[in-house]
């Protein structure tokens, strides 16, 4: 069987674009490495902003909602804002979240293959040819959604991505009882990063990023010493540590019958490092551009770029600018920036795409430029 579109890749990205075009009639297949569910070591942040994007209820796939932050200063200097009156920020397992996400997919009849590896791919005639550790498969249209370190991308012959590359550790605790539902945020331990700790319905997710470069830093003991300051012990769990490919400048995200989607676009954002919802909203807006060039329209890939660039894009430009002064001075950042709970309050409307990153970003600028600070 020729499908209309091959999708790489069965997370955040890969799922919302099978489902918008499964939902058009479009055949899809989805084809991914690892056997669903899987585990994705993440801090699980969403934003509600997403269900605007989809005509299901993801209520199922949410363990908790937080309407509280709590921040520390090298485990000093607390803040702690409610966010009353803001939505509450969505807390998900990424393998409870992602696949419900591509079964609501396969509800739309996109068809599903996990467990297995794409090895090579190749264009023929009119028609990609993916060949897999299984038998081969075809496609009008591929669309890469296998992340960081995914192959794809320099596949299809876009070379060197330009990104920021960022890392991350993280470690899952489960716990006897239910953790207030309330999210923590670290700055000062680690350098050019934060820590983060957010809870579960049974347990915490505890992580430690940079998204700067800088120095080596000790990632393992640092996450230790954080995550005693909760009692918990991450001696005796398992550790994850993944590259994050954070947004760094405007770049094509289309080729010839193809398209990037997620973090194999290299949409995280860089300040944040937030990255399930521009996955989403990429997978969204790939499915939308494919739709359309299978209908015959010619400029529909290169219209996924530009959409991308002129709203994302924009948007990260301004985060970017945010993160390189923030990290450079984050003693400075924290005491202007974090202890004012307005600024929480600005950010939680960024998280849920009330406001953008340009309002907030010259704000916290000229905050830096009276004491000599660019």
């Amino acid at each position: 069987m020729k499908y209309d579109v091959i999708v790489v890749g069965a997370g955040p990205a890969g799922g919302s674009a099978a489902y918008h075009l499964a939902k058009r009639g479009r055949s899809v297949l989805v084809l991914e490495q690892a056997t669903l569910p899987r585990y994705k070591p993440c801090g699980g942040g969403v934003s509600p902003q997403v269900q605007a994007w989809f005509d299901f209820d993801f209520r199922p796939a949410i363990s908790c909602v937080s309407q509280a932050i709590h921040y520390t200063w090298k485990l000093g200097d607390p803040v702690a804002v409610a966010l009353t009156g803001l939505e509450p920020i969505w807390l998900v397992r990424r393998e409870v979240f992602d696949h419900f996400l591509v079964q609501q997919a396969q509800r739309q009849g996109a068809v599903v293959r996990d467990g297995t590896t794409v090895t090579g791919i190749a264009w023929q005639g009119d028609t990609w040819q993916v060949h897999t550790t299984g038998e081969p498969y075809q496609g009008r249209y591929l669309v890469a959604a296998d992340g960081a370190k995914g192959k794809l991308a320099g596949w299809l012959g876009f070379g060197a991505r330009r990104r920021r590359l960022g890392g991350a550790l993280e470690a899952e605790a489960p716990l006897a009882a239910s953790p207030p539902a309330h999210i923590y945020f670290e700055f000062g331990l680690v350098q050019n990063g934060y820590l983060w700790n957010f809870p579960k319905c049974d347990g915490f997710s505890l992580g430690v990023g940079t998204f700067g470069g800088g120095p080596t830093q000790d990632f393992r003991q640092i996450l230790r010493t954080y995550a005693a300051h909760f009692g918990v012990d991450v001696a005796h769990t398992r550790q994850y540590s993944h590259p994050l490919c954070l947004w760094d400048a405007p770049q094509p995200l289309h080729t010839h019958h193809a398209l990037l989607v997620g973090e194999a676009a290299c949409v995280v954002d860089p300040f944040t490092a937030e990255g399930i919802r521009p996955s989403l909203w990429t997978g969204w807006q790939a499915a939308l551009a494919l739709d359309r060039a299978l209908a015959g329209e010619p400029d529909a890939l290169a219209d996924y770029t530009k959409a991308v660039q002129e709203t994302w894009g924009k948007d990260m430009a301004w985060a970017k600018r945010l993160a390189q002064v923030f990290y450079r001075w984050p003693r400075l950042a924290y005491r202007l920036g974090v202890k004012r709970p307005a600024a929480t309050r600005k950010f939680a409307e960024l998280f849920t795409g009330k406001t953008h990153y340009e309002a907030v970003a010259r704000l916290a600028l000229q905050r830096l430029t009276p004491l000599g600070h660019p």
